[in-house]
């Protein structure tokens, strides 16, 4: 028995099928890249057509890869979806606007109107989200505000994942794992929090039914190009941080899952309720269990965002040198990395990136560098917080791309946090995570232990630099972002 597994993520589409064993099958694995598109004013948006035609060819490349005979293995289609995205739809289910990312910035005054309409830490202690641009809340109360005629057509709000489902099977829904990072669900009744509605002008049936049991079929326009799938029961979409951890074997208290991709992230598996710190977010894998972290809105994007500005070596490996050359905080920059404002810890969507210290000297390699330790010293502010509420003998198991081109910036994490940190092998987590889902949904159970590639040690001379370097970082980031202290 196999698993077709998507993971859709911010920057590509992929398609994989696993085996019971939760091993990925041999030539089974397709991506299809696709670009952000970005405006001045801090919008981030996909196609949502598009980005369902990428999905599809990801999965024509997947099962091109698959043997015939285990094509006819396969026994259910599962998803991993970036959350926090949402879309418009019309009476007729097709698209008014693109699907706004979690990086989209541009609703962050609507986010801080809210904070002066409503009780924040209520809405965080319901929903498990702060009051803030990457959530539904936010976002639409933007669009009532920017794009009253979208507002208006609008009957159905949801994210990519229910409307790629909805394209291919004729079914929308959204899981409970979705539906909590939207910021419009209270984690206690697993319903649409009433508060939040009315703030955003929305009724609870303008919102995909909160359900995770499977759909079957597909639509008659994919049966010829699928018929091997058109029978077999789908998943409703997981949030791609709940795969990550399950698949990367992060299903415990006693593993700490780091994934440094586009964005970076640090989260435990908890049980369903409890007190979540303020700074952090509480969502759902399913029912049973819930997901809690803090998530930066940079990682991998800053370093992208250097690639394109900055006169750098374009093959990697000669970049890493380049970095490497440099020593520990030893270019002489202080770094505030929000290019797509700030989630955790301090949830300001307003923020934006700075850099200080630059001289005529500064190098295109040193400026890298200090926006990756920059992205490590915000990890470890989450992770400050995330400790306590893990195992005390718990390890950190890092994965995503980032990390998994660049030992140098797993080095420079373990040295920021203090602590070691090991490096997953490439087993796909976030697809593996839905394949194991699924799995799980039907009767099998998976040995998820992580599988380690290698484990990087903290040095203590350059944790206490990168400490010195952190509070250098704090400094700032209360002169720009919080602004001057009025006596």
């Amino acid at each position: 028995m196999l698993v077709m597994a998507l993971d859709v993520g911010t920057s590509s589409a992929r398609a994989a099928c696993f085996g019971t064993d939760g091993a990925l099958v041999p030539g089974a694995l397709a991506q299809v890249a696709y670009e952000v598109v970005t405006t001045p004013d801090g919008g981030a948006e996909l196609d949502p057509d598009a980005l369902v035609d990428a999905v599809a060819l990801a999965l024509d490349q997947c099962l091109a890869g698959c043997r015939r005979r285990r094509e006819t293995e396969i026994a259910a289609v599962s998803a991993s979806v970036f959350w926090h995205s949402l879309l418009a739809l019309d009476a007729a289910g097709a698209p008014l606007t693109r699907v706004i990312t979690w990086a989209d910035t541009r609703s962050a005054p609507d986010a801080a109107e809210l904070r002066g309409l409503l009780d924040e830490r209520a809405v965080h202690a319901r929903t498990g989200a702060p009051l803030h641009s990457t959530f539904f809340p936010a976002k639409l109360r933007w669009l009532r505000r920017v794009r009253p005629d979208v507002f208006e057509r609008a009957r159905i709000w949801c994210g990519f994942g229910e409307y790629l489902v909805a394209r291919l099977t004729g079914t929308l829904r959204v899981s409970i794992s979705m539906a909590s990072g939207t910021g419009l669900m209270d984690q206690t009744t697993a319903t649409w929090d009433r508060e939040l509605l009315e703030s955003c002008g929305i009724s609870a049936a303008q919102l995909p039914v909160i359900d995770d049991a499977p759909v079957s079929g597909l639509e008659p326009a994919f049966v010829p190009r699928w018929s091997v799938l058109a029978r077999l029961p789908w998943y409703p979409p997981y949030g791609d941080g709940a795969c990550s951890n399950i698949g990367s074997g992060c299903a415990s208290a006693d593993r700490v899952a780091l994934n440094v991709g586009t964005s970076s992230a640090m989260r435990i598996v908890a049980p369903v309720g409890g007190v979540t710190p303020w700074g952090l977010w509480r969502y759902r894998v399913d029912a049973a269990r819930a997901l809690v972290g803090g998530a930066t809105s940079e990682g991998g994007n800053v370093v992208a965002w250097c690639r394109r500005m900055l006169a750098l070596p374009a093959d990697d490996d000669e970049l890493e040198r380049a970095i490497l050359a440099v020593p520990a905080d030893g270019h002489g920059l202080t770094v505030l990395p929000f290019l797509a404002g700030e989630r955790s810890v301090g949830w300001r969507g307003d923020a934006r990136g700075a850099v200080t210290g630059l001289a005529l000297g500064t190098s295109p390699a040193a400026i890298v560098r200090a926006f990756m330790e920059a992205v490590a010293y915000r990890l470890a502010l989450v992770y400050e917080r995330l400790a306590p509420l893990a195992s005390p003998d718990h390890r950190i198991i890092a994965s995503g791309g980032a990390v998994s081109r660049s030992a140098l910036w797993a080095g420079i994490v373990a040295d920021a946090l203090g602590v070691p940190i090991a490096r997953a092998a490439d087993i796909e987590a976030s697809a593996r995570g839905a394949a194991l889902l699924a799995l799980e949904r039907l009767g099998v159970r998976v040995d998820s232990r992580p599988l380690v590639a290698d484990t990087f040690q903290p040095d203590p001379e350059r944790h206490a630099l990168y400490r010195a370097a952190r509070e250098r970082q704090q400094r700032l980031y209360d002169d720009v972002v919080v602004g001057p202290r009025v006596s």
